[in-house]
């Protein structure tokens, strides 16, 4: 166990593998062609990366930015050309794995019109939708491109690079604020509605 446990690798496969027996034992497999399931996994799907995203803004928000202040300077390298760099590559991933498998979803259940649009009875998750589609934009458009200046991976002058990571800093503090009613619309859609 220990082998698997050493490799994130392994310990992704060894979490599809259990999976898979699970959904063998249950009887799951005669099901996959049916929408039903179809529906039912790309929403399993877009929980899965919705996690990985919302996990990742919030330990770069409770974590990462609370903490570099009390990192001593020659130890914050570390944090900048290594832990920073992967964090943020799975952060915006992510990000957009989550928007791609929302609108698949609503896509395949034929309801995307009526959540661009916020119509009845979809508009908890349609206003989640939308907060969803806004952090993506700020990931991708205004965290990430000022987040290269912030770590050095686009060269730019201190000042730049400070203001860089202030815009940063407080666009993803954005997106925390974002955050927290866009999960309860998501969860709110199938459980009784706002």
């Amino acid at each position: 166990m220990g082998a698997i446990l050493q490799s994130l690798g392994r310990t992704i496969i060894a979490g599809i593998v259990l999976l898979v027996i699970m959904l063998g034992v249950a009887g799951t497999f005669g099901k996959m062609g049916d929408h039903e399931w179809a529906s039912f996994f790309m929403r399993y799907l877009h929980v899965l990366s919705g996690v990985m995203w919302i996990g990742l803004l919030w330990y770069l928000n409770f974590v990462q930015i609370p903490s570099m202040p009390k990192i001593p300077d020659e130890h914050k390298p570390a944090i900048s050309k290594v832990i920073a760099p992967e964090v943020l590559f799975w952060f915006r991933w992510a990000a957009l794995a989550t928007v791609v498998t929302g609108l698949l979803l609503a896509a395949m259940n034929k309801y995307i019109g009526a959540l661009l649009t916020l119509q009845a009875p979809f508009t908890a998750i349609g206003i989640g939708m939308w907060l969803g589609l806004i952090m993506a934009f700020n990931v991708w458009f205004i965290i990430w491109p000022n987040q290269k200046k912030a770590l050095g991976i686009v060269t730019v002058e201190a000042a730049e690079k400070a203001k860089a990571a202030r815009l940063a800093m407080l666009t993803s503090r954005f997106n925390t604020v974002l955050s927290i009613p866009m999960l309860y619309c998501m969860v709110a859609q199938q459980n009784a509605g706002l």
